[in-house]
């Protein structure tokens, strides 16, 4: 979920989810069970120590279906390590503000961590030409909302993942090119 916020009527702001979603937290909980799992799966068959309370796997051979769980298992657990320090760091989390008293438009984003963890665009309202609306359905839909700039730069504003439902991204859209005073192309 999104929030917009008016402050006043000068100021309109908008945060931004990034990965710090439910599915993502889902996603994380159940790789990284899998994947201690296997690993331990591997490890009880190479020690034939039974490490799980689940299963037996002690009594694999660690040549070559141990050595395979393992593999699955480091795979697994990194890749669960790595869904949770993207939730942890809210990757892609952020907002975007629409100030008029300072005639800018503002997005920041946060990206992972080094020297260009946050992302930031600024540019003046006046460079906006509009608001556009990108609608395609079929197999893998995207509705996204653009700031379309004068020098033909088109910066989305939507996040990434779920696509908006219809009425919400028409709402958003509308409100947004009004607040704006700019058109709004795509509908």
């Amino acid at each position: 979920m999104t929030t917009q916020t008016l402050i006043g009527d000068r100021l309109l702001r908008k945060e931004i989810i990034g990965s710090r979603r439910l599915s993502n937290y889902f996603w994380a909980v159940i790789v990284s069970m899998g994947g201690i799992g296997f690993l331990l799966s591997g490890i009880s068959s190479y020690l034939k120590v039974n490490l799980l309370f689940v299963a037996d796997p002690s009594q694999l051979n660690f040549l070559p279906q141990g050595i395979a769980m393992g593999f699955y298992g480091v795979l697994g657990t990194v890749y669960g390590l790595f869904l949770w320090l993207t939730i942890i760091w809210d990757i892609g989390g952020g907002y975007n503000e629409y100030n008029q008293e300072k005639g800018q438009v503002m997005i920041f984003r946060w990206g992972f961590p080094g020297k260009n963890r946050k992302v930031e665009f600024t540019c003046p309202i006046e460079n906006v030409q509009s608001i556009k609306v990108d609608i395609k359905e079929g197999l893998n839909p995207r509705r996204a909302i653009y700031l379309r700039l004068k020098d033909s730069r088109q910066i989305p504003l939507t996040r990434v993942g779920q696509p908006l439902a219809l009425s919400t991204l028409e709402n958003e859209a509308a409100q947004l090119a009004k607040f704006l005073q700019v058109p709004l192309e795509g509908l």
